[in-house]
């Protein structure tokens, strides 16, 4: 049995998590909680999964309410939580670079990662990798773009691989113009036609700035160079990668649009559990349709080639910007085309240099405190 410490189960990915191990209760055992502020939801979780501890990230909200389960307060107590308590796993599903400490203090202390926070490896992607090299753990992703790459590279030598295709369903303004897109309301860029996740997810995923950031963080997992990664429009999201290897063979992973077979693949590989999801039958798909993306358009795709092929500190500049701008866009303050501007502007003036996880944190807190004023 598997014993999973869970950050963000309050979020779309960590109930998806849950309903995973509601599925193969004798596979897993939930040890540890945490959320944000969501505490009503927590308490149900408390007491359905029983975990020795949780965090709740919002102090006030967890001063106010009593738990059965042992509690960590705020931001250290995460970190207190990913290192204290003894567990083989933890799925990161926080949104955010507060992703970022969690991640390499669960590394530290000898557990493995199964990771949905992609800002992880975005914002310190070097470091974390290098953390998980130094004390020999594994980390497996759970986007589903990531997730079909490891997959498909299952038995394959990694000296074998030419180029990866990571596919993106284009968003809810899949065709749209500058001029449509600079009238795009809140309602509809949350308005998502294949995926349900959280808000700051979704908006990304607007303005192609999620596809950025998983070409960053595939770059960082599979160690491919910026140059054969790249990106496809495809609208049905039935295919979620290909990897093409050096013989010009394709392998691709497809599946319905369903992010409990990626968690689920993360948590039980090198084994694969039965699931209760809809199966998918090739003669019943129709036509898979793929373009390129419209950079033009959406800027933020080509902002994330360039940030992380400059490397660096640069990545960080480039996820910090885009959170704070996102933040805005939620808030009503800004517009949509107002996101790429911000992060245009945030990484023209930033002299990109190496940093340490610390100094990478403090540059993130600068650049949002500036953004967001």
């Amino acid at each position: 049995m598997k014993e999973l410490i869970i950050l963000g189960s309050t979020g779309s990915i960590g109930r998806q998590a849950l309903e995973v191990v509601r599925q193969h209760p004798t596979e897993f055992r939930v040890k540890a909680l945490s959320c944000n502020g969501n505490v009503r939801l927590l308490k149900e979780q408390i007491k359905e999964f029983k975990p020795e501890a949780v965090a709740v990230g919002d102090e006030q909200a967890a001063m106010e309410c009593a738990f059965d389960s042992e509690v960590f307060e705020g931001v250290s107590g995460i970190l207190k939580l990913v290192k204290t308590v003894q567990a083989d796993t933890v799925l990161n599903a926080l949104v955010g670079s507060i992703g970022v400490l969690p991640t390499a203090e669960a590394i530290k202390s000898g557990k493995n990662i199964a990771l949905a926070n992609k800002e992880t490896l975005v914002a310190a992607g070097e470091q974390v990798m290098q953390l998980v090299k130094k004390y020999k753990v594994s980390l497996k992703p759970i986007d589903s773009e990531h997730s079909a790459i490891f997959q498909c590279l299952q038995g394959e030598p990694k000296d074998s691989v030419k180029s990866l295709t990571l596919t993106c369903s284009g968003g809810p303004f899949l065709g749209k113009t500058k001029e449509e897109l600079s009238k795009a309301t809140l309602k509809d860029a949350l308005n998502h036609p294949k995926w349900k996740m959280g808000s700051k997810i979704t908006i990304d995923s607007a303005t192609l700035m999620n596809k950025g950031l998983e070409v960053i963080e595939a770059h960082h997992l599979f160690g491919v160079p910026y140059e054969d990664i790249h990106v496809a429009i495809h609208p049905q999201s039935i295919i979620h990668s290909f990897v093409e290897f050096k013989d010009t063979s394709l392998k691709a992973q497809l599946g319905f649009p369903d992010m409990r077979v990626p968690i689920q693949y993360a948590l039980s590989h090198p084994q694969r559990f039965s699931a209760t999801l809809k199966s998918l039958r090739p003669a019943e798909l129709g036509m898979l349709q793929f373009s390129a993306p419209d950079t033009e358009s959406f800027p933020c795709l080509s902002y994330a080639y360039e940030a992380g092929k400059v490397g660096k500190s640069m990545p960080c500049v480039l996820n910090a910007a885009n959170e704070a701008a996102v933040k805005l866009f939620l808030d009503g303050t800004i517009s949509f085309m107002d996101i790429p501007r911000i992060i245009r502007e945030q990484m023209d003036v930033h002299n990109s240099s190496s940093m340490d996880r610390g100094e990478l944190m403090e540059l993130d807190a600068r650049i949002k405190k500036k953004v967001l004023g």
